[in-house]
């Protein structure tokens, strides 16, 4: 088991949620590739957008089938955001690109959701490798990340 998937477990284990990571026959890079592995809406992938924040990152959990508005994030996180590339996303979260989970970062970072994934019972998020994910309420996904729900989606 890698230490990234460890540490989806770990974090997840630590709220005594009872959904745990799956892997998938099959990549679950993109948002599309994880959503028919599911079998589950594309809305319904919390995906775990990362843009570069001050020294850090910050996290934007954002609904499979919608993008971040690039003013809107930055009016949230009061700072210039940047492009992060996947060297910084490694270092700041743990975890590659097209496997980044929303919990078990190295570093913690300021979290915003997407309220549109509250319009669910359940979404599917990465759990640290491309080919692993896990199930979870939403409301718990809130909990364990400790974010705050905003707008900040252009569609």
């Amino acid at each position: 088991m890698s230490k990234s998937l460890k540490r989806v477990i770990t974090a997840l284990e630590s709220f005594n949620l009872e959904g745990r990571p799956i892997e998938m026959p099959g990549e679950t890079r993109t948002a599309q590739q994880a959503a028919d592995a599911v079998g589950c809406a594309l809305d319904q992938i919390a995906k775990s957008i990362i843009f570069g924040c001050g020294d850090g990152c910050a996290l934007f959990l954002t609904a499979g089938g919608r993008q971040v508005c690039p003013d809107k994030a930055t009016a949230l996180a009061a700072m210039p955001l940047t492009r992060a590339d996947a060297n910084t996303v490694r270092k700041i979260t743990g975890f590659a690109i097209g496997g980044v989970a929303p919990v078990g970062h190295v570093t913690q970072s300021p979290v915003w959701m997407d309220r549109r994934l509250l319009d669910f019972t359940e979404v599917w998020a990465a759990a640290g490798t491309p080919r692993h994910v896990f199930p979870i309420n939403p409301m718990d996904l809130q909990l364990v990340t400790g974010a705050t729900v905003a707008d900040f989606t252009s569609s």
